[in-house]
């Protein structure tokens, strides 16, 4: 629920205005919340009639100058291009570098610029090690937004879930995969949490608290099978036959496959011990709760 997320954030400024790029399942939770707060919000999407389009913004359209208007955060979740570019910065970068009221912009950025750690833990100060390349591509963004001297704060995310995008839809439709590959853990961040970190770390920014990198996840990395478990046991839902990764593997998309050759464990004490936030969600357990409330009342 928003009121959850809003209760435990403090009011953005009077008068505060967030442009967000990307409307997408991330874009429009941040949206809601950033309004609740007290803030005017516009949020892109890339076609007209696009649910919670308050402007288009794609490579082929220019945006109006009034959008920028008193914009004083600036928030871009859209993925880099083919070429490793950043789109955002590609049509606007003038325009934001003459802004003169944005106090803070968030990247949202991917915890696999850290690549393989083998299971290990990894924070904001392990050596980026990219070995996909939509990963390479997101380093590339990163940096090109950290080399503008923006008020620019990289956020980096594990897997996101949340209503409508958990492990609920694949039992339900008879699609769960039991892939078992032992050693194999992934970090994962509800979105709720991801929407409260970012207005959370917005106004923490002003305060002169303002890392240039932080990771957004939860205290539980784990492998894949504990979390489809409790969901069907929440469900009370029967599972499929536990498949060897060697096996699941000859099937699998070449996006897929992808995510299951890296293993690491995203460590969030910078976001919640040394900065303060208290994740609404803080594991899988508490989040899929969530998840199958709302898919109850649907």
């Amino acid at each position: 629920m928003i009121e959850g997320i809003v209760k435990q954030l403090d009011p953005l400024p009077p008068k505060s205005k967030l442009i967000i790029f990307g409307g997408g399942f991330t874009g429009q939770r941040i949206a809601s919340v950033g309004r609740h707060l007290g803030a005017k919000v516009l949020c892109s999407r890339r076609r007209e009639n696009s649910k919670g389009a308050d402007f288009i913004f794609n490579t082929d359209k220019e945006i109006s100058h009034e959008i920028f208007e008193g914009a004083t955060h600036v928030l871009s979740c859209i993925p880099p291009l083919l070429n490793g570019e950043d789109p955002v910065l590609n049509k606007l970068k003038n325009q934001l570098l003459n802004s003169k009221n944005i106090k803070w912009i968030g990247y949202l950025s991917t915890t696999g610029v850290y690549g393989d750690a083998k299971g290990e833990w990894v924070n904001e100060d392990t050596s980026p090690r990219p070995q996909q390349e939509r990963s390479i591509r997101r380093l590339c963004c990163e940096k090109e937004w950290l080399r503008t001297k923006l008020p620019v704060q990289i956020l980096r995310l594990p897997g996101i879930y949340g209503p409508g995008r958990s492990a609920f839809e694949s039992l339900l439709t008879g699609t769960t995969k039991m892939v078992d590959k032992p050693g194999q853990v992934f970090s994962r961040v509800h979105v709720d949490d991801i929407a409260g970190a970012v207005l959370f770390l917005m106004n923490l920014y002003s305060q002169g608290r303002n890392p240039s990198v932080v990771n957004i996840a939860d205290n539980l990395p784990t492998n894949n099978l504990e979390v489809i478990s409790f969901a069907a046991k929440i469900a009370k839902k029967s599972l499929p036959p536990t498949v060897s990764f060697d096996i699941a593997k000859e099937t699998m998309s070449p996006m897929a496959l992808s995510f299951w050759l890296e293993n690491r464990k995203v460590d969030n004490k910078l976001l919640c011990k040394k900065l303060g936030y208290s994740l609404i969600y803080p594991n899988f357990k508490s989040g899929l709760k969530n998840c199958f409330s709302e898919l109850k009342m649907n």
